[in-house]
């Protein structure tokens, strides 16, 4: 059974960072694809990094140059380093993965990926 934790939300003020830390479990995760989502109340939910089993990247637009996603595969660990972070940033944030080969242009929608974390909450404030 696949099983996904995710950790290190939680508040803070405009301009600081955060990092997000996700557990995998229950499946070969060196070969999935991973990412990470955030929801916001009322909206829906958005692709905002993710990496491929040989580490290629994307970003959603609003954080490039600001999020860095990586995979540590001998810890079955994937990762969300937040710099530079906004009050729109704030969410809940979800880790995801899947068994699929995605194309590049496919790696940041929700249903492309069958399993889900929890989420863990980040509050920033102005």
């Amino acid at each position: 059974q696949v099983s996904l934790v995710e950790s290190g939300g939680g508040s803070v003020q405009s301009g600081g960072s955060l990092r997000l830390s996700c557990a995998a479990s229950g499946y070969m995760y060196s070969s999935y694809y991973m990412a990470w989502f955030r929801q916001s109340p009322g909206k829906e939910r958005e692709g905002v990094a993710a990496v491929g089993s040989v580490g290629s990247t994307n970003y959603a637009d609003s954080v490039k140059g600001r999020f860095i996603i990586s995979r540590d595969n001998a810890k079955n660990t994937l990762y969300l380093q937040m710099n530079s972070l906004k009050p729109e940033d704030t969410a809940m944030y979800y880790c995801a993965a899947t068994a699929r080969q995605l194309s590049y242009w496919s790696r940041l929608l929700a249903p492309m990926y069958n399993y889900w974390g929890q989420g863990t909450q980040v509050t920033v404030s102005s």
